[in-house]
C-alpha cells in the first residue's frame, strides 16, 4: 500500500511539474514612447496575438530613455529592450554585455522619403545656424541617447565642444515644448510624436536634422540576450510572429483610421493629432515590412560614435545580431 501511495504521489508531482512547465513564458519588454515603440499597443487589435496566452505572455515596461534599459538588463529586470543604436553600443562596450543580440528592426531615422528627427529653436530666436549655438543652453532627452548623439556630433562638426562651448541639459520629451517656450533652453532635439505637435510646429524653426548630423540611422532595434534566446527560442519565434502580424496591421493603409484611434486612445490625445502623419511615408519613420534591421546603417552609426569619441572601438555589429527569429517568423506568415 505504501508503494502504491508513493506511486500516486509521484504521479501527482509529475503532473504538477508538467503543468508548471506548460505555463506560458512571460516576456518583459522595455519601451519608451508610443507609437515609435509598439509593445504597449501591439495586441490592442483582437486576433493579432495568436500565441499570447498559449506559449507566452508579455509585460510592456516603460522607461524614460534607452540608457536606463541597460541597467535593467544587468539586473535581469527585462528580457527584451527597444534600444537606440547609441545605447546598444554602450551596453556592449562599456557594460560588457557581449551577449546582447539585435533581433529585429523597430524603426529607422532618415531613410529616403521618411521622417528624420529635428533640432528646433523658437521662430524669433536669433539662432540661425549651428555656429550660433555657442554659449547657448540645449535641451536633450537623455545623455547618450540617439538624439543626444546626433546633437553632439553636429556640434563637433562645427568645431563646438559640447562640454565647453554649450550647456546641454536633459529635458523629457513631453516637457520640451514648455522648456523652449519659456526660454529655459535655446534649442531642443526632438522626434515623433512630439515633433508633430501643432503648437510646437507653429512656434519653432528647424535648424538641422539628425540625417544631416549623422546620416541614416537604424534608430531603434529590438534586443535580447543570447542566453534568453537559446533557452526560449520556440516562444520567442511565436512572439516575433505576433509582433510582425501587429506591425503589418498598423502599417497597412487600409487600417489607418483604426491604427490612429488605438494610438490616440493610449496616449490620451485626439485622433487628429496623429491622422496626418502616423505610419505614413514622408511623415513618419521608416519601418521595414518584415522588421529586418539595416545592419549597414547600424554599423555606420557605431562608426560615427567612434569618430566623435562616444565609443572607444568600432564594433562589428554582425557579431551581435541574430535575425533568425524574425526571419523564421516572417516565413511562417508568408505560408
Amino acid at each position: 500500500m505504501r508503494f502504491l501511495s508513493w506511486i500516486a504521489a509521484a504521479t501527482v508531482l509529475a503532473a504538477s511539474l508538467a503543468s508548471a512547465s506548460a505555463d506560458p513564458l512571460n516576456i518583459r519588454v522595455a519601451w519608451v514612447v508610443v507609437p515609435n515603440n509598439l509593445p504597449p499597443i501591439l495586441f490592442a487589435k483582437p486576433g493579432i496575438a495568436r500565441h499570447q496566452g498559449q506559449s507566452y505572455t508579455m509585460d510592456a515596461i516603460h522607461f524614460s530613455g534607452t540608457p536606463q534599459m541597460i541597467q535593467a538588463f544587468g539586473a535581469n529586470e527585462i528580457d527584451i529592450a527597444l534600444l537606440a543604436y547609441s545605447s546598444l553600443a554602450v551596453a556592449i562596450e562599456n557594460a560588457g554585455m557581449s551577449d546582447l543580440r539585435v533581433i529585429a528592426d523597430a524603426f529607422q531615422d532618415g531613410a529616403p522619403g521618411y521622417y528624420t528627427d529635428e533640432y528646433m529653436v523658437l521662430k524669433d530666436s536669433p539662432i540661425q545656424t549651428v555656429d550660433d549655438l555657442r554659449g547657448k543652453i540645449l535641451g536633450s532627452n537623455v545623455t547618450g541617447g540617439a538624439i543626444d548623439v546626433g546633437l553632439r556630433a553636429m556640434l563637433h562638426r562645427h568645431g563646438l565642444d559640447a562640454k565647453k562651448d554649450v550647456t546641454i541639459v536633459e529635458v523629457a520629451f513631453p516637457n520640451m515644448r514648455a522648456a523652449l517656450g519659456e526660454r529655459k533652453v535655446d534649442l531642443i532635439g526632438t522626434g515623433l510624436p512630439f515633433a508633430q505637435d501643432p503648437a510646437l510646429r507653429a512656434a519653432t524653426r528647424t535648424i538641422f536634422t539628425q540625417r544631416e548630423a549623422i546620416g541614416r540611422s537604424e534608430m531603434i532595434v529590438w534586443v535580447a540576450r543570447a542566453g534568453f534566446i537559446a533557452a526560449h527560442r520556440p516562444e520567442m519565434v511565436d512572439f516575433m510572429e505576433d509582433v510582425l502580424r501587429a506591425l503589418h496591421f498598423f502599417t497597412d493603409p487600409a487600417n489607418h483610421g483604426e491604427a490612429v484611434n488605438i494610438v490616440a486612445r493610449f496616449n490620451k490625445q485626439p485622433a487628429e493629432y496623429y491622422d496626418a502623419w502616423l505610419f505614413k511615408p514622408g511623415r513618419d519613420y521608416y519601418r521595414d515590412a518584415n522588421a529586418i534591421p539595416d545592419l549597414d546603417a547600424l554599423q555606420a552609426n557605431i562608426k560615427t560614435q567612434v569618430e566623435f569619441g562616444f565609443l572607444k572601438s568600432d564594433l562589428d555589429i554582425r557579431q551581435y545580431a541574430d535575425l533568425s527569429l524574425i526571419k523564421d517568423a516572417a516565413t511562417r506568415l508568408a505560408r
